[in-house]
């Protein structure tokens, strides 16, 4: 599909995936994106979805709003989180198949797997129990979606795809401390540590869980793939295949923020998900696509762009955006 000549509606465009998501698009040539805000559309509102496609009349759907956090967010959050991410889901779908949508795209989340899925996570492996509890809702709220997607290309003919990113990060991440993931919050939590010359930080858990991440362009070059090739909501992993403990990060990034205080264990909080390492061969042969940046560049690209955004940093929560 040539995205250059199609009306794009991008949710969530404002936002951390969005932000990088919009840029590519224009990148590829696309000129008419409308990217619809929080402020002036809920979309957990069907009258206000109905709005927003009679005003952006979009041919490509790109749904990536969320309202989302890390393990204490989703421990507070947990009727809110299912609640939200459902009925937007549940509108944007619907109203996609009323107006005739040539294509939606839409975000799904690792948190969508088993609690004990076997490592590497194949696609083929999602329904094989019940997510890890903490983030649960969020997460079956999410996959809720990809059956819903389903249903609606054998019944209605809605051609769409269905991406499965790891834990993202980059510039224009979340750092608030409340609702951000592991990455912001570490290296907020290091930077001011390590300007305040404090002798030690202290961290959730354990450190022997493990997890993977992406760097957020390499999603976004992920997504508008899928937006392009893609017909059919088969499921995909967009991933490194590569995973790292939580505690050798937190000595990464201790290092690459020049912290060096002792960091502390705090083991009566939860430490999530045992382990997450995707399989990414699907992406690379539906797709094409694989993941280009190191990690450790990726990591020094975001702390370096936290740095220099002090004043946004301190008052922007992306991760309610819509």
């Amino acid at each position: 599909m040539n995205l250059a000549n199609a009306r794009i509606l991008l949710t969530g465009g404002a936002g951390f995936l969005g932000r990088a998501v919009e840029s590519l698009l224009r990148i590829r040539g696309a000129q008419e994106i409308t990217v619809p805000r929080r402020r002036d559309y809920d979309l957990t509102r069907e009258g206000d979805v109905e709005r927003l496609y009679a005003q952006s009349r979009p041919d490509v759907v790109i749904h990536l709003a969320a309202e989302v956090g890390g393990i204490g967010a989703n421990q507070a959050n947990p009727g809110r989180y299912f609640f939200a991410n459902m009925a937007m889901a549940l509108h944007m779908i619907e109203q996609a198949r009323v107006r005739g949508v040539a294509k939606f795209v839409q975000a799904g989340t690792i948190c969508a797997y088993p609690k004990h899925t076997p490592v590497p996570f194949s696609e083929d492996r999602l329904w094989d129990g019940y997510p890890e509890e903490t983030n649960a809702p969020y997460g079956v709220a999410k996959k809720a979606a990809l059956v819903m997607l389903d249903g609606y290309r054998r019944q209605y003919g809605l051609k769409s795809s269905y991406l499965l990113p790891v834990n993202l990060y980059g510039p224009w991440d979340n750092f608030d401390p409340q609702t951000s993931h592991v990455i912001p919050a570490l290296i907020r939590k290091c930077v001011e540590a390590a300007e305040s010359h404090a002798g030690h930080l202290t961290c959730w858990g354990t450190g022997s869980a493990s997890r993977e991440f992406l760097f957020v362009e390499d999603a976004a070059a992920g997504i508008v793939r899928a937006a392009e090739v893609m017909d059919d909501p088969v499921p995909i992993n967009l991933g490194t295949g590569q995973e790292i403990t939580i505690r050798d990060l937190v000595h990464l990034i201790a290092k690459l923020t020049g912290f060096s205080g002792e960091i502390r264990w705090d083991s009566s909080k939860p430490d999530g998900q045992p382990r997450r390492c995707l399989d990414t061969r699907r992406a690379r042969e539906l797709l094409g696509w694989q993941a280009k940046v190191g990690f450790e560049d990726g990591l020094r690209r975001t702390i370096e762009w936290y740095r220099g955004n002090r004043s946004w940093r301190a008052t922007h929560d992306p991760s309610r955006a819509a």
